[in-house]
């Protein structure tokens, strides 16, 4: 029974290809260029060990960096490729398998994305060798998927929080909204409307904003502008793309609208945001949104 599917050294591998083999690997990993496309039929959770990889998916474009995680609904069939140092581990995940973690821990996994400290990384790839090490990883997996339940713990409150009269109600609406908020993400390079959202979730547009709003305490239309200038700063760090290229990658239809919303984001243009971040040390530079936040306003 195939157990591991790894993708390394720049192979590309197509589980879907694998489906009349027999059952699908439960674990899977992808290093050093190599790619892997899932299947549309599982939930997948991918964790960024070392490097960076890239993922395709239903729900756009992302961008993995060391220590962070990302999970996908069935159906959104991510395509994961590893940079040139990186190496990412992941799992496919069956309906049932969701299910008995559900009767297990009283809680489930959603479409979504975060970071890890040191120590749960350490701890998610002990697990999964396990599960790998056991010949039956499928039977093995109540410790990992406890674990990356334990990841998306603040989640719970977020299930709280939303409209429904049973639980089972609850969780649904909290995961037709984070997939909302994983394509939003995804798709930080444009504006997203309101109606693509609505028809993702199969809920009206009115619901969907009412619901947004009262879940995440910001609406779709300031959460897309502000993954959008957040991916503007990231390329003005780590890119020599001129500023109108940065603006027209962001999104924005001219210079002018770019230049007004970077000002009232970070509080100084966009020239002199890049700059300013020019001079502070690699890890500086190289810091979280949150870091740039602050940095922002220091320089205003």
């Amino acid at each position: 029974m195939r157990q591991l599917s790894l993708a390394d050294r720049g192979q590309s591998l197509s589980l879907d290809k694998i489906v009349d083999d027999g059952p699908l690997p439960t674990c899977l990993g992808v290093a050093r260029l190599g790619s892997l496309q899932t299947a549309g039929n599982t939930f997948t959770v991918w964790m960024q060990l070392r490097g960076s990889a890239w993922v395709e998916s239903k729900e756009g474009r992302f961008r993995l960096r060391q220590r962070e995680w990302i999970a996908f609904e069935k159906e959104s069939r991510p395509m994961v490729q590893a940079g040139r140092d990186g190496l990412c581990i992941g799992l496919s995940l069956a309906p049932e398998a969701l299910r008995a973690l559900g009767e297990l821990a009283d809680c489930g996994l959603y479409a979504g994305r975060g970071s890890m400290s040191r120590s749960e990384v350490r701890v998610a790839l002990r697990l999964w060798r396990d599960a790998l090490a056991s010949g039956q990883p499928a039977q093995a997996l109540r410790p990992v998927l406890l674990h990356l339940a334990s990841l998306q713990h603040g989640m719970a409150i977020g299930v709280q929080r939303c409209p429904g009269r049973s639980r089972s109600r609850k969780r649904q609406v909290f995961g037709r909204m984070q997939r909302a908020r994983l394509y939003l993400e995804g798709n930080s390079h444009r504006v997203v409307r309101i109606g693509e959202l609505a028809e993702l979730t199969n809920f009206s547009s009115w619901y969907l904003s009412k619901t947004f709003q009262s879940l995440y305490e910001e609406s779709p239309q300031s959460l897309s502008a502000r993954l959008r200038l957040e991916r503007a700063a990231d390329l003005l760090r780590d890119t020599d793309m001129m500023v109108g290229e940065v603006a027209a990658a962001s999104g924005f239809d001219n210079c002018c609208s770019f230049a007004r919303a970077f000002r009232a984001r970070y509080g100084q243009s966009a020239s002199r945001y890049r700059e300013a971040i020019a001079t502070l040390p690699p890890e500086s530079a190289k810091s979280s949104v949150v870091s740039r936040k602050k940095f922002a306003a220091t320089q205003s």
